[in-house]
């Protein structure tokens, strides 16, 4: 591996060129393409957004699910010297309706049932709805596929959007060498090699679950992209496709290690990995268990805003299944501490991240981005910006990085991070309620549940009405994530010194 990142960096649409082009590259509901026909493919989509009036830089937007122009799109958009947003096809009109809005994409491309909600929304007239039916007709007819693009590795690529901890949903910015070195970095430290078959049961909107397609054609291996109903579909598809490589979260890990596996699927399994909260002790040794010694268990952190920061080597996590491990190649890792000095050994301080895999911060959000991406410490071997995490850490005797604690408000539910005031936000326009507050309660299954605190809109006596309202509204306006497991109604908010509603005491209270 060419460890110099100025030199390893590359195109994005290159990542799958030079691969054995009769090998298997990519297995959808439509069909298996080898590398020969995925090369060709990405080329035609990319004349194709070029064809409808595109500029260079101009952002085009998805909301798909695992479908082979989902997976096309982010090599596609690249090569066409477009800027990807993809869209978690979970989100409902109101959120996709701000990403729209806020990226300034030019066109959405979904299926005709999720482009229905949009109807009579206020979607940004600038924004062409296309279905994705027209597109995969529209590309038979395309006579001249793009050739590789000439793109600089720095030039803007992708935006991600990831809820906040305030606020609405922000926009990280990947270029095109944060995604390749990011590809590049991962496929190293799995291992990965050109026989790894690649289950894709992660959303595509998110970095790790992007990075499955990314770092498998990284390698010249197959990604085998998943929309799942339930755990034994993924057991089953991983019987079906020999699968060698799964990623989860931890909630997903849970469902997964109560059934009894397949001796097939066993048998195939190389390796497993893991970020979107930590491994628990516990699961570490149900997966062992399930998949004996000879399949390697990755624990790995990360943060959309740098995508992955470290992972721990599978011969240490039997003994270590609390540790998040080493920085990943072209990530250097530092540990601050409240002076901006750099941390003693078990001394706990805030996890900065520096190196080529920094993003280049949020989308239209100077202010924002200033908080979050900052100079790097002076002692870094990367000068210039680093991401401060917010995440507290220590770095054990033995080199190990070790997590402390989560120093925002975000709520992390099944491997998403959801911001408290976009839930409260909807409550509140619901019309039923004056106040609202979002904490994550502990959850064995989920890693947190949210709890949403409420104080109705009409003073008086508190109706169990009420509750079940603006439980329905939720569902009608949330994605399935963002639900409430609890809804608790309260005649009035505890009140800060300052006259904030008071979230410590709210998350104090003994409810049951």
């Amino acid at each position: 591996m060419n460890t110099n990142p100025e030199t390893a960096a590359f195109p994005l649409d290159h990542l799958a060129i030079g691969k054995a082009p009769d090998a298997e590259a990519l297995v959808t509901r439509s069909g298996i393409l080898s590398y020969n026909m995925l090369n060709h493919r990405i080329g035609a989509l990319a004349a194709w957004l070029r064809s409808q009036g595109t500029a260079e830089g101009d952002r085009v937007a998805t909301w798909l699910s695992k479908t082979e122009l989902a997976c096309l799109m982010p090599l596609a958009a690249a090569r066409a010297g477009l800027v990807h947003v993809p869209i978690n096809p979970l989100l409902k009109q109101a959120q996709v309706a701000y990403i729209i809005e806020d990226s300034g994409a030019r066109l959405l491309i979904s299926n005709a049932g999720r482009l229905k909600t949009l109807t009579g929304s206020d979607i940004d007239e600038n924004c062409e709805l296309l279905e994705d039916k027209q597109v995969e007709e529209a590309l038979a007819s395309v006579v001249t596929p793009l050739p590789p693009s000439a793109a600089d590795p720095g030039d803007l690529a992708a935006i991600l959007y990831t809820s906040g901890s305030t606020g609405r949903p922000k926009g990280v910015m990947l270029s095109h060498a944060n995604m390749t070195l990011g590809a590049l970095s991962v496929a190293e430290y799995l291992k990965l090699s050109r026989d790894d078959r690649t289950i894709c049961v992660l959303p595509l909107s998110f970095d790790y679950g992007q990075n499955q397609l990314l770092s498998t054609w990284a390698s010249g291996g197959c990604a085998v992209p998943l929309d799942y109903l339930t755990p034994r579909d993924v057991m089953k598809a991983c019987v079906r496709e020999r699968i060698t490589t799964l990623a989860a979260v931890p909630p997903l890990w849970v469902q997964l290690v109560e059934h009894d596996w397949p001796d097939e699927a066993v048998a195939s399994m190389r390796r497993l990995t893991n970020s979107g909260g930590a491994l628990t002790p516990t699961l570490v040794r149900q997966l062992r268990t399930i998949f004996g010694s000879k399949t390697d268990i990755y624990a790995m952190y990360g943060l959309t805003e740098a995508f992955r920061s470290t992972y721990l080597d599978p011969a240490l996590i039997d003994d270590n299944p609390t540790s998040m491990g080493t920085a990943i190649p072209f990530a250097e890792i530092l540990v601050v501490d409240e002076n901006g000095a750099i941390a003693g050994p078990d001394q706990a301080g805030e996890l900065v991240h520096c190196g080529p895999l920094v993003a280049q911060g949020y989308w239209k959000d100077p202010e924002r981005t200033a908080q979050r991406f900052k100079s790097a410490p002076a002692v870094s071997r990367y000068p210039g910006t680093a991401v401060f995490s917010g995440d507290t850490v220590k770095r054990g005797q033995d080199g190990l990085l070790y997590f402390v604690s989560r120093d925002d408000a975000m709520i992390k539910s099944s491997g998403n991070r959801i911001s408290p005031t976009e839930i409260e936000e909807i409550a509140v326009e619901s019309g039923l309620i004056a106040e609202a507050v979002a904490l994550g309660i502990a959850d064995e299954r989920l890693g947190q549940a949210i709890r949403l605190f409420v104080r109705p809109a009409e003073r008086g006596p508190v109706e169990d009405s009420v509750t079940e309202q603006l439980a329905n509204y939720l569902k009608q306006n949330l994605p399935n994530f963002m639900h409430p497991r609890d809804i608790v109604l309260l005649s009035e908010f505890p009140k800060n010194p300052n006259g904030k509603l008071d979230r410590n005491l709210l998350a104090s209270m003994d409810i049951e």
